[in-house]
């Protein structure tokens, strides 16, 4: 059963509590089938959460828990067993436009430049004037802080410049969510903090919906409006936590009493639902 927090003294509203409901998942169950034991075996247990237009939640916890297999029904590539799992209503039976995926390795064609990587949906949607295409990349290549890479090809790129351009690609098709699967797992850690500062700076121009999955608890913290934290497969959810502190955010945040406390406070949830 899903448990929410009580509200801390932080007074303002949730982001649930604000906007329209964007993704909604009632129920949800998801097999996994063994073709060589010609069995199933449960990996998503009766999922139930509500994420708001503009809101940013991201989902932690242990590996084989299910995470990443919620993000790829929620990204229309894994379909559920069972329940609800709708976008504005609709239900989600396969991928679509309105959602786009930044994966845990960079995902961009060594033949294609930056910019002609991040306007590649955009062509192959062959919706838009190459005027109109060229005014939206150089806006999103900018965004990220590629503008001075935009003729240069993913090998000539570090793991962080390659997530950007990554990230832009996304954004660029203009997508209702944003799903980003652990992106910046493989990044150092002194990389993966920038990108981290980064990303809330992005998010906060293009108040996109976003679901991140990450097995680190402080970037989950550092990130989040709410933190879903799973329990061991089968994954549930063991319990949503707001969190309460003020954006924008910077680095030192993460030195904050109250951000230990909430890094603590899931650590111990994670320890409890092994």
């Amino acid at each position: 059963m899903t448990t929410v927090s009580a509200q801390t003294s932080f007074d303002r509203p949730r982001a649930h509590e604000r906007g329209q409901v964007a993704l909604r998942a009632e129920g949800v169950h998801i097999h996994y089938w063994l073709e060589r034991d010609r069995s199933a075996f449960l990996a998503v247990d009766g999922i139930d959460v509500e994420i708001a237009e503009g809101e940013f939640v991201v989902i932690v916890g242990p590996s084989g828990c299910g995470k990443t297999t919620f993000l790829d029904a929620v990204g229309g590539l894994h379909a559920i067993s069972s329940g609800k799992l709708e976008l504005y209503g609709e239900p989600i039976r396969k991928p679509g436009p309105d959602r786009a995926i930044v994966f845990q390795q960079p995902s961009l064609f060594p033949w294609q430049t930056v910019r002609g990587n991040v306007g590649y949906g955009l062509r192959l949607a062959g919706k838009r004037s190459k005027a109109e295409i060229a005014q939206i990349v150089d806006r999103h290549v900018e965004l990220v802080g590629l503008a001075k890479f935009g003729n240069a090809y993913p090998g000539e790129l570090s793991g962080g410049m390659q997530q950007r351009a990554n990230l832009a690609r996304a954004l660029a098709a203009d997508p209702q969510m944003l799903l980003l699967d652990e992106p910046f797992s493989a990044l150092d850690a002194q990389t993966r903090d920038v990108m981290q500062e980064e990303l809330l700076r992005i998010w906060s121009v293009s108040r996109k919906t976003a679901l991140f999955i990450t097995h680190d608890i402080k970037e989950a913290v550092f990130l989040a409006d709410r933190v879903l934290v799973m329990s061991a497969r089968p994954g549930r959810i063991a319990e949503i936590i707001p969190i309460d502190i003020p954006r924008p955010r910077t680095g030192e945040v993460k030195r904050s009493a109250a951000f230990l406390e909430y890094e603590e406070r899931i650590q111990r949830l994670l320890e409890a639902t092994r």
